[in-house]
């Protein structure tokens, strides 16, 4: 089979009518949107999670979200955003824009200030499809794995 013919198939009845999609909501606990260890990556998939990986792969959009959802409240003004960098607000806005085009991020204007919180679907999702199946443990797994980290230790 080439890798264009290679099918996501749902895991819970083998249907590829009802592979997970980018835009489906979808639980990863209710085994619709498989881990990265469960299963392959159809190309829609890997071009979404691509954009978010690429938008949290900058220091300054990851500290921007950390201000955003660790926020009392839930949502933070960006008026109290721009001041915590040194960067032009112009630049603070171009960091929040490509934070909400990878869909971890809402906003609303109120007046003259954008407010912005985050959407909790998409770090949910992240969250699944990076957690590492529930696997069997081989057999001396964690002692190779322990005498590797000795070993790189001394």
């Amino acid at each position: 089979m080439s890798k264009q013919e290679l099918v996501v198939l749902d895991q819970a009845n083998g249907d590829a009518d009802n592979a997970c999609v980018p835009d489906n909501a979808c639980d990863a606990d209710d085994g619709c949107c498989p881990g990265l260890l469960a299963a392959p990556l159809d190309d829609e998939q890997a071009i979404e999670l691509a954009r978010v990986f690429k938008a949290l792969g900058d220091p300054v959009r990851l500290r921007l979200l950390s201000m955003i959802a660790s926020r009392e409240g839930g949502e933070i003004c960006v008026c109290d955003l721009t001041p915590a960098f040194d960067l032009s607000q112009p630049t603070i806005s171009h960091h929040l824009k490509l934070l909400r085009q990878a869909g971890l991020i809402d906003c609303e204007r109120r007046g003259t200030w954008v407010y912005y919180w985050l959407l909790p679907e998409m770090t949910d999702k992240l969250a699944g499809i990076l957690t590492r199946p529930e696997r069997p443990e081989r057999p001396g797994q964690h002692a190779a794995a322990g005498a590797a980290a000795a070993e790189a230790s001394s």
